[in-house]
């Protein structure tokens, strides 16, 4: 009835699931519908709450469930969810028709922002023709790209769990607070586990603290012989309901750790922390940025094979399973707002403002109690130099830092240190630069004068610590050439050198990172300087290392081994389910 129907899997873009253009490139309304039978169970107890979960979807999105509107959400990358009890616990036994309408079209006002062109040449383009216009170098994929998924809670229920954690030597503080929704009448419980199932600390009531002594902290990969030490924090809530005893029982892991910013260092744990590491995108081929375990699961070992140990969520925020397991390998993130291309005056005004917003109360929800976020970056590029950006800045950084106190907030610029109005407000610069080749194509001679000048002008003006949070340039696979010209995989590894070079002298001083552009080639938009997407990748798309993986597996591991009070290690292995 409604027009052409196939079968569309789900987590999964659908740009590239057919052989058809016109799908490839689509912009405007799809419709998800698919019935599925709910157990009985969930169905006849009055006192069960059902929930339709989505772990995310690009970008605005209506739900219905048997015809009944349930919610609605604006962005993607983030979850949503609606309770739909009462639509489906009135009609037991009949399958539930779960529909979505998905749209991705991007305007002056979504996060990313984005505009429609309508073409009125009419002798060079058939009627009604528009264009997407983005202001992102990413292939703007859109579907259900994460898991859907049906789950059942009681009427009563723990609804969020926020924990923050202190330490010293001998001692650490896990403050918890707690909401529980439908009644003001239960009570709580709770336990801290370590990882051989010992309790180590209880506590009740909706907000307390947990004392832990000779606490084994939270480390990242390659500080510690056990990176990403982990309790379990198992809170259990019991409410009396009509006669009826209710209980809710939520397993929060919990890493133990600090954060702390100097003028010139990023301390965890009271430590140096420097970051060698990537930035990453959710891109593969044919699912684009549908979730892929086994694309995850690669991604990890490729990191730790390559000795770094953080990554930026560039541009976005990534699946809650990515997330797990920095959490659980030591992954440090820097976990960044969908804000990518806020270049049009237009972003700045009070609509886009209001929502962005909205998009990084989602994301601290989401991520706040997560270890291996240890910095908020709440956007990308924008152009700052502008006027409204002053205020926009400090509004969305104020109210990051109102949300959650215990981390430090930035933003990556492009922009000149002495044009910039939004860094006055972050804790640490980003720093986002490609000489000799956005600027000076080909010339690496003027690589260390250029970038040395970078970090001075930038710590003279602000006195904070920097983060080359992005660098690198394309290369083509099997693509030499000697003396190294643009595209072959030589030009790549000299164009590192010489930034690294630099990133050696200054490190002493103020930069506490380095992240290169990019861990693997990606997908974007046509164009005439792409050929097949983005080419920075140290690994391809497939994830096969390129001559520049090598170049930076070697940097990486001796930078651990130089900063580590572990013995020097050659490489390392994973296996895991």
């Amino acid at each position: 009835q409604t027009g052409p129907v196939i079968d569309m899997p789900v987590p999964a873009s659908f740009n590239d699931i057919t052989q058809d253009p016109s799908l490839e490139n689509y912009i405007g309304w799809v419709w998800y519908e698919k019935e599925v039978l709910l157990p009985l169970r969930w169905l006849q107890d009055g006192h069960t709450r059902v929930v339709l979960r989505f772990g995310s979807a690009h970008y605005y999105s209506i739900v219905w469930v048997n015809g009944v509107q349930v919610v609605e959400h604006e962005g993607g990358h983030l979850p949503f969810e609606a309770d739909i009890s009462s639509i489906v616990q009135s009609s037991p036994g009949i399958p539930c028709r779960i529909t979505v309408a998905l749209n991705n079209t991007l305007t002056p006002h979504t996060l990313p922002p984005g505009s429609i062109q309508y073409m009125s040449d009419k002798t060079r383009y058939p009627k009604n023709y528009f264009i997407q216009n983005i202001r992102f170098d990413f292939f703007n994929y859109a579907g259900i790209h994460r898991p859907v998924v049906l789950y059942t809670t009681p009427s009563v229920y723990i609804d969020d769990i926020t924990v923050t954690t202190t330490s010293s030597e001998s001692v650490a503080l896990v403050q918890y607070q707690v909401s529980v929704v439908g009644s003001t009448f239960y009570s709580l419980s709770l336990s801290l586990c370590d990882q051989e199932g010992k309790v180590v600390a209880t506590g009740d009531g909706p907000a307390g603290e947990l004392k832990v002594l000779n606490p084994n902290l939270w480390w990242p990969y390659l500080m510690h012989e056990s990176p990403g030490y982990r309790y379990s924090l198992e809170v259990k809530m019991q409410a009396q309901v009509d006669g009826a005893l209710l209980e809710d029982v939520y397993l929060l892991p919990v890493g133990i750790r600090t954060v702390h910013v100097t003028s010139t260092q990023f301390l965890i744990n009271g430590r140096p922390f420097y970051f060698h590491g990537v930035n990453k995108h959710e891109d593969a081929d044919i699912r684009g940025k549908g979730l892929d375990w086994a694309l995850i699961a690669k991604d990890f070992n490729l990191l730790r094979w390559l000795g770094a140990n953080s990554f930026r969520t560039s541009h976005y925020p990534y699946a809650e399973e990515i997330m797990d397991l920095c959490d659980a390998y030591g992954i440090v993130v820097i976990d960044e707002s969908p804000a990518v291309g806020i270049k049009m005056p237009e972003s700045f005004g009070n609509k886009s403002l209001q929502h962005h917003l909205v998009v990084m109360e989602e994301l601290i929800r989401r991520d706040k109690n997560r270890p291996s976020v240890v910095m908020w970056s709440v956007a990308n590029e924008p152009a700052s130099e502008l006027p409204p950006a002053a205020f926009y800045f400090k509004t969305v950084i104020a109210h990051t830092k109102a949300l959650d106190p215990s981390r430090p907030v930035t933003f990556v610029t492009d922009v000149n240190y002495a044009l910039d109005r939004g860094a006055p407000y972050v804790d640490v610069i980003c720093v986002n630069s490609y000489f000799s080749w956005y600027h000076d194509p080909g010339h690496l001679e003027v690589i260390p004068l250029q970038l040395t000048a970078q970090f001075e002008n930038w710590y003279k003006t602000y006195q904070k610590p920097i983060i080359q949070s992005e660098y690198g340039a394309d290369s083509v696979p099997g693509l030499h050439s000697d003396p190294p010209q643009m595209f072959s995989e030589e030009y790549q590894k000299a164009m590192l050198r010489e930034y690294h070079s630099v990133f050696d002298k200054k490190r002493k001083d103020y930069v506490i990172g380095e992240l290169i552009w990019n861990f693997a080639d990606f997908m974007t938009s046509q164009g005439t300087t792409r050929v097949l997407g983005n080419k920075k990748g140290i690994f391809t798309r497939q994830r096969q290392p390129k001559a520049a993986a090598f170049l930076l597996r070697e940097r990486y591991w001796r930078i651990a081994n130089e900063s580590s009070c572990l013995p020097p290690v050659i490489t390392s292995h994973a296996l895991f389910l």
